[in-house]
């Protein structure tokens, strides 16, 4: 049997027969497609469903798919979606309850089944996504329950990158392009004169007992060779980067900064960094009745703090003004998200800034409040 570090390489044949053994082990595969002018996430019954031929375009506020000649399924960057919209859905009902015949209510849970899930084409920088949202989900004292199912239940199948968007940052976020962790099985496409193939690394048992039912060869040096440099020239392809300093003490230090009043200016607070970012986790809940007032559910949803009543208390909302709704995103995001969770919030996927409607972009503010900070240190020093 094939064990944990084994190297292999599919052909398209091959990555089909893979979906097909996951199909029929009962998992709901899921994987990037290509519709409504994007790269959604969505269920897969085949691989032929892939983005087979199709790249995309990127910019701050900018999004656009392109035709590749060479066939490629994985030569995209991230698109909206990201897996949290499986493993955190926006919306999910955690319990119910009816009238009973004596008018006392009988409850009942959330969904009695959720589907086993694998993902294919999971990015390195989602993949260290899902791994900040196992800390912050499934590791304190308060455990998202549906979360924990899903996430224990998932087959991982990573996609590692080999052309990185002009609005990707990861290597400067500690990433890179190359998966290093946290998957069942990862995949290097390689596309060049001997063929189109994935080079196949195995990163867990499950993976290689999956990769023993399909046909595969031991992986040759000349694959192996084209995988391992078309990741890592994909390291100096990065078309952003966070300032070299220490992001916690950067935004620790830059609460008074004049760069929100900039920002907030150009700032609509419409959330939608929050709801692309693969790693934002807050949610509200709400209850809903019938017309009769017999049946009532609790349902949790995706909540922004760039929405008014997030911060609410009794006599208003704390955080009142653009200004300070943008300054509690990236200040959490990229510093005090630290302190709770030991790590950066941010994996430099550059969501937040293809999908901004007004293009702003989290590393040139981040660059913005280092400018403005070392223009104050001079200033004392005079």
């Amino acid at each position: 049997m094939t064990t944990t570090g084994f190297t292999a390489v599919l052909d398209r044949d091959g990555l089909g027969a893979l979906v097909t053994a996951l199909v029929a082990d009962g998992r709901t595969v899921v994987g990037p497609t290509a519709r409504d002018g994007a790269i959604v996430l969505a269920e897969l019954d085949s691989a032929d469903q892939l983005p087979y031929g199709w790249g995309v375009e990127l910019e701050a506020g900018h999004y656009r798919l392109r035709r590749r000649e060479d066939g490629a399924a994985f030569a995209h960057s991230a698109g909206p979606q990201s897996w949290k919209n499986f493993l955190h859905p926006q919306r999910e009902k955690l319990w119910s309850a009816d009238r009973g015949p004596d008018g006392l209510p009988v409850i009942s849970g959330g969904p009695a089944e959720r589907p086993s899930y694998a993902f294919l084409g999971v990015r390195p920088c989602d993949l260290r996504a899902i791994a900040i949202q196992d800390r912050v989900l499934t590791g304190g004292a308060f455990k998202d329950g549906g979360y924990e199912e899903r996430r224990r239940g998932a087959f991982l199948i990573a996609a590692e990158c080999t052309e990185p968007g002009a609005t990707c940052f990861c290597v400067s976020m500690g990433g890179g392009p190359g998966a290093d962790a946290g998957f069942d099985l990862a995949l290097t496409e390689v596309v060049d004169d001997d063929g189109h193939r994935f080079f196949v690394r195995v990163g867990s048992r499950a993976g290689a007992e999956l990769l023993a039912k399909v046909p595969c060869q031991e992986a040759d040096t000349t694959t192996r060779d084209a995988a391992v440099t078309a990741v890592a020239a994909a390291v100096d392809k990065m078309g952003r980067s966070m300032p070299p300093v220490s992001l916690q003490q950067l935004m620790g230090a830059s609460l008074e900064a004049a760069r929100w009043d900039d920002v907030a200016s150009r700032c609509l607070t419409c959330g939608n960094c929050t709801m692309v970012c693969p790693t934002c986790f807050c949610t509200t809940t709400e209850e809903v009745t019938d017309l009769t007032g017999d049946h009532a559910e609790r349902w949790q949803r995706w909540d922004s703090c760039f929405d008014l009543d997030f911060s609410y208390v009794h006599g208003g909302p704390v955080r009142s003004s653009g200004r300070s709704r943008y300054r509690q995103w990236l200040t959490h995001k990229l510093g005090t998200w630290h302190d709770q969770f030991d790590s950066s919030g941010c994996v430099g996927c550059g969501r937040c800034i293809v999908w901004c409607p007004v293009g702003i972009d989290i590393t040139e503010e981040a660059e913005a409040l280092q400018a403005e900070a070392e223009a104050r240190k001079k200033e004392r020093e005079r």
